[in-house]
């Protein structure tokens, strides 16, 4: 069974029977702006891709998000497997404006090659107040958008939680004062950089790891860097992997990343070692750029692959004092085999995607524009729309 997240703040003392997993980043606002013309408003923040990933495996997990009264995605996220937020009345949500500009324009550093991404506006801090602090917690996903984790917050994560997994958007954005803009700082200038030996997994897009230093930070860590559709790589202090892409006609490249963390994080804790464990990853990553928005992942469909999981299982949940010899870094057995199984599972699930009945979560990405249709082939501030948002953010 899912646990819910309150839809008022929590006090650290609140009772919890949580053993699943701990899921901390704010839900955001988005608006998507080409040419100087808003050409969507979407559901933004990393819960909306992950929670439908752990939900499909069955992985139990407890969601702190913060919105505010303006937060305009509730019904939405009622009907779904999204978790809902707490709700701040006195805050409004995080508010994030892409623009999106020509491919000669010279955009600042910010994780996103395609696009200028500025805060607008913010919710309320995520502070370890909020944190649940009677409970302990298998795993822990570290996954702001807007600055909304702090170090002391990661810290108490850390305290708080088995295995914590982070992603590096989380901790190297930084807000232009004046007007927003996302740029990206050094890992080793930022106040998170001493827990990196407490942290289990850093994952980073290919264009965040020239920030990370991945050559300091395997030392510490292992770092998981995701390249699209060349895969991705893993490095820790005494080797490194290559894990092979999913085909995929890509239809919308937003939430492959909040995807694939979810995936791998699902992987890692339910027994599987590293490479299996990211090519769960870039299926759940690939199944996220064939679909329009956030898809509805039926758990049903994923049985087999749960069935398979548990054949692989290392029964060896990583531990951090003995990391450095952890089996999950062995060479997986039958790796053609478990490719072979997501790739089966991937057919049967873009077969029900393509019914006309099937029920995506997520807003259209054909929007009428000066009387002419247009077709977003764009990647949202943070992971893309489950509903148009009426009104003026």
């Amino acid at each position: 069974m899912v646990i819910h997240s309150p839809t008022q703040p929590r006090s650290p003392t609140s009772p919890t029977t949580a053993r699943g997993g701990l899921v901390v980043g704010n839900y955001c606002h988005d608006v998507l702006i080409r040419d100087h013309h808003v050409t969507a408003h979407a559901l933004g923040g990393a819960p909306s891709f992950i929670s439908p990933v752990l939900h499909s495996l069955s992985l139990p997990f407890f969601l702190l998000s913060k919105v505010g009264s303006d937060f305009c995605y509730s019904s939405a996220i009622t009907t779904t497997t999204l978790h809902p937020p707490i709700v701040v009345s006195t805050s409004q949500t995080t508010l994030f404006h892409a623009h999106f500009l020509s491919a000669t324009t010279t955009l600042p550093p910010s994780g996103h090659p395609d696009r200028i991404l500025k805060r607008v506006g913010s919710c309320d801090l995520i502070t370890p107040f909020d944190l649940p602090s009677n409970s302990r917690f298998l795993f822990g996903l570290a996954v702001g958008v807007a600055g909304e984790i702090l170090p002391e917050t990661l810290q108490s994560m850390l305290d708080l939680c088995d295995v914590v997994f982070v992603d590096a958007q989380a901790i190297i954005r930084a807000f232009d004062p004046e007007d927003g803009t996302v740029s990206l700082v050094n890992l080793n200038e930022t106040g998170f950089f001493h827990l990196l030996p407490r942290i289990a997994f850093l994952k980073c897009s290919a264009e965040e790891a020239i920030f990370i230093d991945i050559d300091e930070a395997r030392k510490k860590c292992c770092v998981v860097v995701t390249r699209g559709r060349d895969g991705c790589e893993v490095f820790w202090k005494d080797g490194e992997l290559k894990v092979p892409p999913f085909a995929a006609d890509q239809v919308d490249p937003t939430g492959a990343g909040d995807s694939f963390l979810g995936g791998f994080a699902a992987g890692i804790v339910l027994g599987l070692g590293v490479w299996d464990a990211a090519l769960l990853g870039n299926f759940f990553g690939s199944l996220a750029v064939a679909q329009v928005g956030p898809p509805k992942l039926d758990a049903k469909l994923f049985q087999v692959v749960k069935d398979e999981m548990q054949k692989r299982k290392t029964q060896d949940f990583p531990c951090l004092e003995r990391r450095d010899d952890w089996s999950g870094f062995r060479e997986s057995p039958d790796q053609d085999q478990f490719y072979e199984t997501l790739a089966a599972t991937k057919a049967v699930v873009m077969s029900h995607i393509q019914e006309p009945d099937w029920n995506l979560v997520s807003s259209p990405k054909v929007v009428e524009h000066n009387n002419s249709k247009a077709k977003l082939s764009l990647n949202s501030v943070q992971e893309e729309p489950i509903a148009s948002c009426d009104g003026k953010p």
